[in-house]
């Protein structure tokens, strides 16, 4: 019998296989066309007037080329992209110590730019709008502000929850840009390109397969297409076909509609364990064993966008989709329903 081959994470593919697929350059970027061309736009100004680029957001969910695009703008002006995150600047020197590495015309781009604590977005304020950096010297009565001038830079922000921003750091950004959700059209063009420079034999139904299953995401198709191609290789002489692709994803629970394992898990838990809802969120994630945050972050937007779940202010709610989904029967209407009906 053969050995089963390890499921893919999904949510954190390898590292050097990510890089290794994205696009270099705004021609070869696929998808979110009003933002690519509006930033597209502001590259070409900023390097015809020979200025700096003005800072950016770009929010939306996670895995939709938000590093990516900071990435190929860095490359389009000839810049030095320096690349950290929220977490990661703890204190104000850890701040510092970035900004003042900094040169005339380098972007420095900041993932889940929403988890700066609130002393350092304090100090990053002059740092965007005036470029200076105030470091205070001592404490009490000895306590002096020390001006540091920075060169002119571009500060490229990202973030997966825009409503956490607070308005004072939002309002620093000349330009605001959403990315949203990709079409299966979009994200086969994405597999077929990431198939090429895998060098793997794929067919647009393939791909298509592997897209129509990607919930969206160029990362989550970019990690299904390594696991398809694993699978290809070990059982299917390599190419990638519908059938294939079917079979490959199959084995690792994924269906049709882009429901993996745990998606699974947490409709069966609200229809059965809990009625349909409306339940906690917490109460939700004991019963699926999994961490409340990642069930918010990571199940429950996908779920919703296609109508399966419903947040209300009470809870979670099963939709009937959601019962069609597991095969347990929908819930009769209530009979207040039913007399709002007639």
């Amino acid at each position: 019998m053969t050995d089963p081959l390890p499921a893919p994470d999904l949510e954190h593919p390898p590292a050097d296989f990510e890089l290794s697929l994205r696009p270099p350059v705004f021609s070869e970027f696929v998808g979110q066309e009003k933002v690519t061309e509006r930033l597209l736009l502001m590259v070409e100004a900023a390097k015809r007037r020979g200025e700096v680029l003005q800072h950016i957001l770009l929010s939306g969910p996670p895995g939709l080329g938000k590093t990516t695009l900071a990435n190929i703008m860095a490359q389009a002006v000839g810049a030095k992209l320096h690349t950290t995150s929220g977490p990661q600047i703890e204190k104000a020197g850890d701040l510092a110590g970035i900004l003042t590495n900094l040169e005339k015309g380098d972007i420095l781009f900041i993932d889940e730019i929403h988890r700066l604590h609130p002393a350092i977005e304090e100090y990053l304020y002059p740092a965007m709008e005036d470029f200076r950096l105030d470091i205070i010297i001592d404490q009490g009565p000895n306590a002096r502000s020390i001006p540091i001038h920075l060169p002119r830079y571009t500060l490229v922000g990202a973030t997966t929850r825009a409503g956490s921003l607070t308005a004072p750091l939002r309002a620093r950004f000349g330009m605001v840009n959403r990315l949203d959700y990709y079409g299966v059209e979009d994200l086969t063009t994405i597999v077929l390109r990431s198939a090429g420079l895998l060098g793997v034999p794929a067919d647009e139904a393939g791909a298509r397969e592997i897209a129509s299953r990607a919930r969206g995401t160029p990362r989550v198709a970019n990690a299904l297409l390594r696991w398809v191609r694993d699978f290809a290789e070990v059982r299917a002489q390599g190419h990638i076909d519908a059938t294939v692709a079917d079979e490959a994803l199959a084995m690792i629970e994924i269906d049709r509609d882009g429901i993996d394992d745990m998606d699974r898990r947490l409709l069966e838990a609200l229809v059965y364990k809990f009625s349909g809802g409306p339940v906690g969120l917490n109460s939700l994630a004991v019963a699926v064993g999994e961490d409340p945050t990642s069930l918010e972050e990571v199940h429950e937007p996908f779920l919703i966008m296609q109508g399966f779940v419903k947040r209300t202010p009470r809870g979670r709610v099963a939709m009937p989709s959601a019962y069609l989904k597991v095969g347990a029967p929908a819930p009769r209407p209530a009979q207040g329903e039913l007399d709002l009906l007639h």
